[in-house]
């Protein structure tokens, strides 16, 4: 369990006092069934309410010589109990209960990672609005396209992280599941009714149908989400990574007063929080691969997703409440250098206005195979020449200037043309 990233509200979720307690929520609820179908006498159900807890320590004693946490865990609350006791666990099987606790627990987990996202998704708004109009270069396969906003650029992050929001309530529910039909699912020693009240009880739904366990294809769903989440926090910390480099450098992660960027170089200011991010993005990646291979499981069951589920299920929630915590303070506290942004753009001499000049040879009539090679051999000229302008270079160019007035030349030249539509994409999207 990878505890050092754990913030106490999500790591208590997966500590054995909270594991624990929700087996014992399951117990309860099952018996308060079985009383209520008159299995249970009504005073042995108010002796197990009353009475009913568990030792941990006892517990990890017991499990020395069961070698098996469930069967050590009902024989302590049965001890707690007293004669009532034996009603506990009563026509159960281990996954019934082991199964049912953890759909509490990813539950839990699921509402702190959406509250996380919220957050996220609002940090994100708040620096979209800012930047909404402040222009930068476009890269695609890292070389400048056409110009954009920095807005824009946060915006689709923001959008993205609303499907995240969608994904994680659809995997919220998928895994919000109980399951108490006995030891194959066919409720031989206990009727469904037991299964309903119990589960409805928890605040789950009862699983249609089930073998042992609740099936794993709900469990991977709800991993491959938090992968995914992760995912989009890895390309967002790419991304700053990427302007901060010193060459572009038009964002920069932050650097406190006191921060030390190298032990050699005193210089240094480094994007370390993103790197990490981009990091322990691998991780969760690897657990939801690791969730996939649990669908799969022998007949109605064996426990070999269990022992991973122990590792990847409290190490995934932990990481990604961490990263997106890390994420969001990123964001609320970048450094953005519009001025930057804006030498940056015309680095290249007007060289990001040639789709335009060629949308305009194509409008006069031009082909537009003639048109783009025209254009483009002006653009190659002005990339392999020094001082050669590229719009001074299409004003001297007879072929061009024979398709284009030298005003019109100019009037392609105009940022203004570009972002023009940049609010019609924010009011598309809610912002």
């Amino acid at each position: 369990m990878i505890l050092r990233y754990s913030r106490p509200e999500m790591s208590s979720i997966w500590d054995d006092k909270f594991k624990f307690q929700k087996m014992l929520d399951v117990e309860i609820a099952a018996c308060e069934a079985m009383s209520k179908e008159g299995k249970i006498p009504k005073k042995a159900l108010g002796n197990i309410r009353k009475k009913a807890k568990f030792n941990i320590e006892r517990i990890k004693h017991l499990e020395k010589e069961t070698n098996h946490d469930v069967a050590a865990f009902v024989s302590t609350v049965q001890e707690s109990i007293g004669p009532d006791g034996r009603y506990i666990h009563m026509g159960l099987t281990s996954n019934d209960v082991t199964d049912t606790a953890l759909a509490l627990q990813m539950r839990e987990a699921a509402d702190i990672i959406l509250k996380d996202l919220e957050a996220f998704k609002n940090v994100l708004a708040e620096k979209a609005r800012l930047y909404k109009h402040t222009p930068m270069i476009g890269r695609t396969h890292g070389v400048h396209a056409e110009p954009m906003t920095f807005g824009l650029k946060i915006a689709i992050f923001y959008e993205e992280t609303k499907r995240n929001i969608q994904r994680m309530l659809a995997a919220k529910d998928a895994v919000s599941v109980g399951k108490i039909s006995g030891a194959v699912g066919t409720f031989s020693n206990i009727e469904p009714v037991v299964e309903e009240f119990a589960c409805k009880k928890l605040g789950l739904k009862e699983a249609p149908v089930s073998s042992q366990v609740i099936q794993r294809d709900r469990h991977a769903q709800y991993m491959a989400t938090i992968a995914l989440i992760g995912a989009t926090l890895e390309k967002l910390a790419i991304e700053i990574r990427g302007l901060q480099r010193t060459e572009i450098r038009e964002v920069e992660e932050y650097f406190s007063p006191t921060q030390k960027g190298s032990s050699a170089m005193p210089h240094k200011r480094n994007p370390i929080t993103c790197e990490r991010i981009t990091g322990l993005a691998r991780i969760l990646r690897a657990n939801a691969h690791a969730a996939m291979e649990n669908v799969a499981l022998w007949h109605e069951r064996d426990i070999s997703h269990s022992s991973v589920e122990r590792i990847t299920m409290p190490d995934s929630t932990i990481l990604i409440d961490y990263m997106l915590n890390k994420m969001t303070d990123i964001v609320r506290h970048l450094i953005i250098y519009p001025h930057r942004m804006l030498e940056n753009l015309n680095k290249t001499g007007g060289l990001i206005f040639s789709q335009k000049l060629l949308l305009e040879m194509v409008d006069k009539g031009t082909s537009r195979d003639k048109a783009y090679r025209l254009i483009q051999r002006n653009a190659m000229k002005a990339q392999g020449e020094k001082n050669v302008d590229f719009k001074e270079n299409l004003l001297k160019d007879k072929d061009v200037t024979a398709i284009l007035k030298p005003n019109q030349i100019t009037a392609c030249f105009d940022l203004r043309y570009y972002l023009r539509n940049i609010d019609k994409v924010f009011k598309r999207i809610g912002l």
